[in-house]
């Protein structure tokens, strides 16, 4: 079967341009290198609508890292866009990408939207990616899919938070998508596999207040945390499990398969909550493997 067999149903055309077109077909590369000392853009490749801000140098905590925001001309996810980012880090590099805001998954009539995420971890090298949170309105359709290479020396934390859709915007807003697919697969450099994870979410054939499902949450968090097991040992022990009715809020972490590292999932009712959840988790896991504080929050975050 295939990997999207379920977005078989969706394969018309959108009237107003073609699935894949310029400007719908958007891709980013992003090459990492550590030298004289620090981490720096190496490899730059962009094509509309993804781009990126310059690499910067501002974590006090960790100088030699580089953090990128990436930034998207379109400001939305339209139905028939196909969009690709590719992050490698060489030996010893260590990067922190995010995005410059949330990413709204339109609503659509017609095809749906895929993006396709590609990190190559080289030996040593520690990348954090924390982009802020998915919000698929009513009727999207969309597709995600990240391979992850990474090697046994190297970390890799990885975070991704789903929002209901805009429940304050309109009734039919909250758990309103049509179809989301999300999925991550990781491998050794040589290609032995280490573990693989799909969310499927559909609404109308499943629905999302079930026991077992969302119940009565609204806001989903899912982290991974690649690394060695000394460092996955040692984050472990610092990560309660708890499920808080009266809070709203529900947690808790176990090892990969295969000795990859460890994930961690939140619920909340809020999006506040569970990216609270997610920072815990990003301090103990940066701390234990590099030793340094996470920086503060933004002020507008």
């Amino acid at each position: 079967m295939s990997a999207l067999a379920e977005f078989a149903p969706y394969g018309d055309e959108p009237p107003q341009m073609r699935s894949g077109a310029i400007g719908k077909s958007g891709l980013l590369r992003l090459g990492f290198e550590r030298r004289d000392g620090r981490t720096i853009l190496a490899e730059l490749g962009s094509r509309t609508p993804c781009l990126a801000q310059r690499a910067l140098h501002c974590d006090d905590a960790l100088p030699d890292m580089a953090w990128l925001f990436m930034i998207t001309t379109s400001g939305c996810v339209l139905q028939g866009d196909r969009l690709a980012l590719d992050v490698s880090l060489g030996a010893g590099a260590r990067a922190h990408v995010t995005t410059q805001s949330a990413t709204k998954i339109h609503s659509m009539d017609a095809n749906f939207a895929m993006q396709t995420q590609s990190f190559t971890v080289g030996e040593g090298a520690y990348l954090e990616f924390l982009p802020d949170p998915l919000i698929p309105h009513r009727q999207a359709r969309f597709a995600s899919d990240t391979r992850i290479t990474i090697d046994p020396s190297a970390s890799m934390l990885c975070s991704e938070i789903v929002q209901p859709g805009r429940r304050h915007h309109h009734p039919d807003e909250c758990f309103g998508v049509t179809l989301l697919s999300l999925a991550t697969t990781a491998v050794r450099p040589g290609g032995a596999p280490l573990f693989s994870e799909k969310l499927l979410i559909e609404p109308l054939r499943n629905p999302m207040r079930q026991a077992g499902v969302m119940d009565g949450f609204d806001v989903f968090g899912n982290v991974i945390l690649c690394t060695p097991r000394d460092n996955a040992d040692r984050v472990l022990a610092q990560i309660d499990a708890e499920v808080d009715r009266e809070q709203g809020v529900a947690f808790g972490a176990c090892r990969l398969p295969n000795d990859a590292g460890l994930i961690y999932k939140v619920l909340g009712r809020e999006t506040a909550q569970v990216k609270a959840k997610v920072r815990q988790f990003w301090e103990v896991a940066r701390r234990e493997i590099t030793d340094a504080a996470i920086p503060p929050p933004f002020f507008w975050r």
